[in-house]
Parts: structure tokens; sequence; C-alpha cells
């Protein structure tokens, strides 16, 4: 499964609490992403200074950037508590009329996943974004009635990775949106260097360079190979990460420079050897190495694509140059009408 790699963006449960300790809290803390970071600064110092909610924010991108931990520092940055549940969990009406009822002003609901939730939700979502009231039906049949309860102004803070998948409605009643990109090497080594401080990891320069250059631009996959090399310093080694440990531990794990496994390496082979480069479309590449479709593009593709590895075109997947390079291959010509 896609959530068992080792540079998977996936978060898994075990992972959680490690996740919460190196949480930054604070946008003083938060490392990278600069521009959504100044963006929200303004519109947090403007909606404090004039003693109002800050407007509805959608953050979206890949998984494993942050949106999670930006949600919670905006929060903190309000000075509000955070009441947080996913798109899944909302099966009811009921359960996020409850959750709304509940907010005092100026708090934020943060909904994980919002694309994932039932159109029956988004229906009661709605004018409790727009007007701040809930329409709750009361009674069944001729007799019903719609009765508006009103709710506290508070600001949504919806995080997705298939901004795609929302609708047109939904996404039309954020008044801040955002997208996360993946992170340079540059902001990958402070934040290697920020959990290695947190975890009381001794870590030369070299060897943060090393693991930032292998974590895919993720920093959920920087933090989880520090701490695998962490284990294999202590367990083959003094338990200090140096370069070489840090690649031993690497080799091991058979992630590459490129910050590819045997998953990435494996898709790219499937889409040359058996598809002959492509196009290829989703489902039948899905089909050839076993894997579901929304791993595919949610979790391989966004990597390879920025990485330069893999385009998706009109007509489907195609291996670049540079995938043939990647396995000493040479890329066949193409005709760019196909492409």
């Amino acid at each position: 499964m896609s959530a068992d790699r080792i540079v998977s963006s996936v978060k898994t449960e075990e992972e959680a609490q490690y996740e919460a300790g190196l949480r930054p809290r604070t946008f003083n803390d938060y490392i990278g992403q600069d521009r959504v970071r100044e963006n929200l600064t303004v519109s947090i110092t403007a909606a404090r200074n004039r003693n109002e909610a800050l407007d509805h924010v959608l953050l979206y991108g890949p998984p494993g950037l942050g949106k999670t931990t930006l949600a919670y520092v905006v929060a903190q940055e309000l000075g509000v508590p955070v009441r947080a549940t996913a798109g899944p969990v909302l099966e009811k009406p009921g359960d996020l009329a409850a959750l709304l009822s509940n907010l005092k002003e100026r708090e934020v609901l943060f909904i994980d996943e919002i694309h994932r939730m039932s159109p029956v939700i988004e229906e009661i979502l709605y004018p409790a974004m727009e007007d701040y009231e809930l329409d709750i039906m009361i009674g069944q049949g001729p007799g019903a009635r719609s009765v508006k309860v009103p709710v506290q102004r508070f600001t949504l803070i919806g995080a997705t990775t298939r901004a795609g998948l929302l609708t047109s409605p939904l996404r039309a009643r954020f008044g801040i949106v955002h997208r996360l990109d993946f992170y340079n090497d540059d902001d990958l080594r402070e934040i290697v260097l920020r959990s290695a401080r947190i975890l009381k990891v001794p870590i030369d320069e070299p060897a943060t360079r090393e693991i930032a250059h292998r974590s895919r631009g993720t920093p959920r996959v920087a933090n989880r190979l520090l701490r695998r090399v962490r284990d294999y310093a202590e367990v083959r080694a003094d338990g200090t990460i140096d370069v070489e440990v840090a690649k031993s531990a690497m080799l091991m794990l058979e992630v590459d420079d490129n910050g590819f496994d045997e998953s990435d390496r494996r898709l790219l082979m499937a889409i040359i050897e058996k598809f002959g480069g492509g196009p290829v479309g989703l489902n039948s590449l899905a089909a050839a190495i076993s894997e579901e479709k929304e791993a595919i593009e949610d979790i391989y593709e966004p990597f390879l694509i920025q990485a330069g590895f893999l385009d998706r075109t009109p007509r489907g997947r195609v291996a670049t140059p540079r995938a043939y390079d990647y396995f000493g291959l040479s890329a066949p010509e193409r005709n760019s009408r196909l492409w």
C-alpha cells in the first residue's frame, strides 16, 4: 500500500504523535511557503485589528506539505481554539450542525479532506459560511418546516489534496484560497535541523542536506526519513548522523538521490516498458502496477511531475526523456501532436 512507503506523503496513524510534537505553533516557527505565510499574516492582522472573524480559508496541494499544521498556526495567531474534523467523518447533517452550534465567536473549524463531504452536508454548510445560520428542517411530510438557527461568526479552514473535486458553490464561499507548493532543499534543510533539535538528534550540516535532498519536497517525508536515519545511527553507528551514516541509511531504505523508492521506479518503468513510454490512461497504469487510481493521482504523480520525470497529457501519462536517462535508456522520438 502507498501509505506503507518510507517516502509516502500520506500520514500514518503511528506517526501522528511525532507530527504533533514537531509541528510549529506560530508563523515565526513555520518554515517555507513564504508567499502563503505573508498573505495569511496580513489577513489575520487585519481581522484582529477589526475584531472580526477571519474570512474562510481553503488550503490545497499535495499531501504532507503542512495544510493541517498551517490551520493550527492560523488559529494560534488568531488566539482562538480549533475544532477539527474531516469530510468523511461528517455523515449526517446533525454531525455538522452540532459542531457549528457549539462554536464560539471567531473560533476556527478545520475540515480536512473537505472534498469528501457528502452533498447533504455541503447544503448545511452553505448558509453557515455565508449568513452564519443553520437551516434545520423540523418534522416530516406536509407539516415539515424550516427553522433558521443563528451561529456565531466563525472561520472555516478547509484542506484538500483534490481542489478540482470541490463543487463551485463551496469553493466560491472561501474568501482566502492558497495552494501549498513543494518545498525547496534549503527550507527542508531548516526543517530537518529544527526537528533534529526537538528530537535531540546530533546531526551535521552535510547530513541535513542529504536528508533534505531526498525528501521529495515534502516536510512529512523529511521528518520520517530523519527518524529512520536516527534509528540507523543508533544501531549501526555511534548515534551521531553524519553524511556517510545518512547515505548508508538511505541505501538500506532503498531511497535514491532523487528521493525515489521502488514504487516510483516500478511506475516509471511500467510506462516505459509496457506502454512504450506513453501516453497511457490512468486506469491502465493503475492495473499494470496494482495500485489505486487515487494513489497515483494524489501521491505518485505530483512529485514525479514536479521533478520532471512524468508528464500528464490529454491522452494520458508520458515518461519524459529525463525518466529514460534515469534508467540509462534512450528516449524515443515523439510526434509532439501525440502529447
